[in-house]
């Protein structure tokens, strides 16, 4: 029996090909295991659906640890090349004529993703928003934004000369030095960095802290461009499950100890997509984990102010000494004005403003003299007690609506935007669900948007400002019943 038949068996002998594993070489056991595995891939000396050695196997055969074998298989599922099946192994998913060469495989993203996101984000399409992030413009009202947006254009024309304070316009970074401090923890306007929006910020911090080969722990599910830009940046994201309760933090403990993570993302309340809040122990330990073993933790905070109640503050329990706070207004007045910020210490902040005039000097400043004139406009504290409201109603109709369609939610959202429901006795692939709505005008967000694997049964988030249309409606019974 070749060495491709002993792979391919249930269960594969101890004669699995010893790797040439130097460890003399300044890569590690676990670089070499995953290029000595891609090149086998790639030769098509592992051919799709070739079943792994188990890890006890392959760690005999090539002398090496359990815990390399681990890790180098995790990350062999991240660049997509493996898949693990609950019970049964791990199996090769890449085909030898679709393996990428080593140097560009890191950056792969599904061709689910490639297919949908973009319309997921333009805002142009003409589908039915149901997987999208935003809420319709008519539920912010419009006084407050076109107000602020041609108060904004009121620059000095001085202002216009040069590019801008490198931190972000002045006067929204004290407005929002003196309502954090306020509201949350103390801080000062040299804290706070002015971004392009959240995730803007999210790869300030990952071009600051991580280099390629770091390994970034992130929430399974959790946001999806956050896992692109990870990748993008030659990272190891590692998943630790999230769910109704929590965080799974007996997971997060072991996978620290094994990966040694440079850092964690982490939505600490209504998480995108669960839409659930940590509680305040988990928050207590989570930062204590954080502690021990010595990572960031970047808390991406930009849900906050729909929520109903108050909630814990991973930034205000730690005084941001090892926590980044993420902020964004894209939730509460519009995606188009594209402002964000970020909370640290005042010596990581110096490291992300030199990262920032690197990759795109400053930010507009018209923009967030929008930004300030809107939120510092006493209108808007009732237009977010009013969209409150709105949400809650929307979000208990779209939970009806999608309990009568035969959808279980994932868990019980605590507020915001989302909802996220599926078929839990559905072997259906989520993503074709999503092509067939596609064909009906209707845009879905399916699970694999969210998850670092493959989920056992097909799931969406549901934006609940556009899930009560009839068209969603129809649609979904007619598969509950088809």
């Amino acid at each position: 029996m070749d060495a491709v038949q002993e792979v391919q068996a249930i269960e594969p002998s101890p004669i699995w090909p010893q790797l040439v594993l130097e460890r003399s070489r300044q890569a590690s056991l676990v670089e070499q295991i995953v290029q000595e595995v891609s090149r086998l891939v790639r030769q098509n000396d592992l051919p799709l659906g070739s079943k792994m050695p188990s890890v006890r196997q392959f760690a005999k055969c090539n002398a090496v640890s359990t815990f390399t074998v681990v890790e180098s298989y995790e990350r062999l599922i991240t660049l997509g090349l493996l898949s693990s099946r609950r019970g049964s192994g791990y199996f090769v998913t890449k085909p030898a004529s679709a393996c990428l060469p080593q140097a560009t495989v890191q950056v792969v993203v599904s061709s689910a993703v490639d297919a949908l996101s973009p319309d997921l984000y333009s805002g142009v399409s003409t589908a039915l928003p149901v997987g999208s992030g935003w809420l319709p413009p008519e539920w912010y009202g419009d006084d407050i934004l076109l107000d602020a947006l041609k108060q904004s254009m009121r620059i000095p024309t001085q202002r216009l000369r040069g590019y801008g304070n490198p931190l972000g316009f002045p006067s929204l970074r004290q407005h929002l030095a003196a309502t954090l401090s306020q509201d949350l923890f103390s801080v000062d306007s040299e804290q706070i960095l002015l971004t392009h929006g959240a995730t803007h910020g999210f790869d300030l911090i990952l071009r600051t802290l991580c280099k390629p080969g770091d390994t970034v722990l992130v929430e399974d599910p959790g946001y999806s461009n956050l896992l692109s830009l990870i990748r993008h940046h030659g990272c190891i994201p590692i998943g630790i499950a999230r769910d109704e309760k929590g965080l799974n933090l007996d997971s997060l403990m072991e996978k620290a100890l094994l990966h040694q993570p440079k850092l964690m993302f982490v939505n600490t309340v209504l998480q995108n997509p669960l839409g659930t809040s940590l509680s305040q122990t988990q928050a207590h330990r989570l930062l204590a984990l954080a502690e021990q073993f010595d990572f960031w933790l970047v808390e991406d905070d930009i849900y906050r102010e729909l929520c109903p109640r108050p909630e814990p503050s991973l930034a205000a329990m730690d005084g941001l000494r090892r926590v980044i706070r993420v902020g964004s207004f894209s939730k509460t007045l519009s995606p188009t004005l594209r402002v964000g910020s970020i909370c640290a210490s005042h010596s990581l902040i110096g490291e992300l403003l030199r990262v920032k005039m690197l990759a795109g000097l400053t930010t507009s400043e018209i923009n967030e003299r929008a930004v300030l004139h809107a939120i510092s406009s006493r209108l808007y504290r009732r237009m977010l007690e009013k969209l409150k409201r709105q949400l809650e109603t929307s979000r208990n109709a779209s939970m009806d609506m999608l309990l009568a369609a035969g959808l279980t939610p994932l868990a019980e959202p605590r507020g915001g935007m989302f909802i996220s429901a599926g078929w839990k006795n559905s072997t259906a692939n989520a993503s074709d669900i999503s092509r067939l709505a596609l064909q009906e005008g209707i845009l879905l967000a399916p699970d694999e948007f969210f998850s670092l694997h493959k989920s056992d049964h097909p799931w969406f988030r549901f934006n609940i400002a556009y899930s009560d249309a009839e068209a969603l409606k129809g649609f979904l019974m007619k598969l509950q019943h088809g």
